[in-house]
């Protein structure tokens, strides 16, 4: 009220600037995979990541009050089951072979990282290949060896290996399973009652057979993943958490815990050169990301953390959750317990592949204003690709997958449009 337009006089002035920010990879550090509750099975070649092998590792369990077989029970046949929920590959109309070998060492009750392998039997005690084509979640059961079965149905019969689960588990540690180097195709294998051993017999006179299972639930687990990077641009990637240029691609990966680096200097660059200004929409997007095959999925999303000169994740004191970029619309600073203006983390934003599957983008709007009137600081960023996670273990879709993605280091991008009085 009160304010006199005219011509050239207090017009509102609407601005459009890109501009990039500079990106390294980083292979981080202490990657634990305990109980995701997903094993990742697979074998992946890639020009970028090189060749990635997951095997995934697991005790066993049985319901010690269940009625087991009397000893003059009649084996039928035995299967290895796998509950299959995604499969993320190529040439899935092609045979893709998977085994299950039986461990020789225990699991112990401790935490495992990627990089942990237990010792397990040469021979499989159950293999087949797979024919998946367009299906994505399915049971496998897999036949065991004649041997195993025997010996296996014996031990039920008679055995005082099947007296608790402690004996059982003194005589059977656990399993590992594999897939065939060079299937180029990883599957995420759900524990729990639907993934084990499931044994079909019956008695004299029997027409209908009777099962046993042995499951997964309630089973400790971890996923191990070896990388042979040599010939490829990660190649120089040598160090965990050591931020590397690998030519004019960057890339993250899923499980083997590959992640992008950005510096947000441009930030600073740019807010120097503005005074009295609105922003409007602010946009971050890995832009036109590369072309990847028809049924290798990439990552679904991810969120900006906060990073520092050692490139490890920020926290606020004691909180479990690592500082990040948080949702546009929702506060961004908050009071500590001693009255200090402090980052908070209520609403994180997440980063999302977009419809057209090409490129992934959120709105730091809020975080942008908030740097720019002094509230935050600016501070680089590590894009994680997975589900928000905390300082505890849990489940964490960067630790059930090999998916990936790879983007052209000019195609990450800050999109800032703003308005000015002149």
């Amino acid at each position: 009220m009160g304010i006199e337009l005219a011509p050239g006089n207090n017009q509102v002035g609407v601005f459009f600037v890109d501009f990039e920010l500079p990106a390294e990879v980083v292979l981080l550090d202490s990657f634990n995979t305990t109980n995701q509750s997903i094993l990742v099975v697979g074998e992946e070649q890639d020009d970028y990541f090189g060749k990635t092998s997951g095997m995934g590792f697991t005790r066993l369990f049985i319901n010690a009050v269940e009625e087991r077989p009397e000893s003059e029970a009649i084996l039928d046949s035995m299967f290895f089951n796998l509950d299959v929920v995604s499969v993320n590959g190529q040439d899935l109309e092609n045979p893709k072979f998977y085994s299950v070998h039986r461990l020789t060492e225990q699991l112990q009750d401790t935490l495992y990282y990627n990089f942990n392998e237990l010792s397990f039997e040469e021979n499989p005690i159950a293999s087949s290949e797979i024919e998946f084509g367009e299906t994505k979640d399915t049971t496998l059961m897999i036949p065991v060896t004649e041997a195993f079965a025997e010996e296996l149905f014996g031990k039920m019969k008679r055995g005082t290996e099947f007296n608790n689960l402690f004996t059982f588990r003194e005589y059977f540690p656990g399993v590992a399973i594999k897939a065939r180097e060079g299937d180029n195709t990883t599957i995420g294998v759900n524990l729990g009652f639907e993934t084990g051993i499931t044994t079909f017999f019956h008695y004299p006179g029997d027409t209908v057979a009777t099962t046993y299972e042995i499951s997964t639930a309630s089973s400790r687990s971890f996923n191990s993943v070896k990388s042979d990077r040599s010939g490829t641009p990660t190649a120089v990637v040598t160090e965990n958490q050591v931020a590397y240029k690998t030519g004019g691609i960057v890339g993250a990966k899923a499980n083997l815990g590959m992640v992008i680096r950005l510096n947000t200097e441009p930030i600073d660059e740019f807010l120097d050169t503005l005074s009295g200004v609105i922003f409007n929409q602010v946009i971050f997007e890995f832009d036109e990301i590369e072309s990847y095959p028809e049924d290798q999925n990439p990552l679904f999303s991810g969120y900006l953390y906060f990073t520092d000169e050692s490139n490890n994740f920020i926290y606020n004191g004691e909180e479990l959750l690592p500082l990040a970029v948080q949702r546009t619309g929702q506060p961004q600073i908050g009071e500590d317990e001693n009255g200090n203006l402090v980052p908070i983390n209520i609403a994180p934003a997440q980063m999302l592949l977009n419809p057209s599957r090409t490129s992934y983008s959120t709105d730091i709007s809020s975080h942008f204003n908030a740097i720019f009137r002094g509230q935050i600081p600016r501070r680089d960023w590590i894009f994680y690709g997975g589900t928000f996670f905390r300082r505890s273990s849990g489940n964490d879709d960067f630790k059930r997958s090999f998916r990936q993605f790879k983007v052209q280091d000019n195609n990450i991008k800050v999109r800032v449009i703003y308005s000015k009085i002149r």
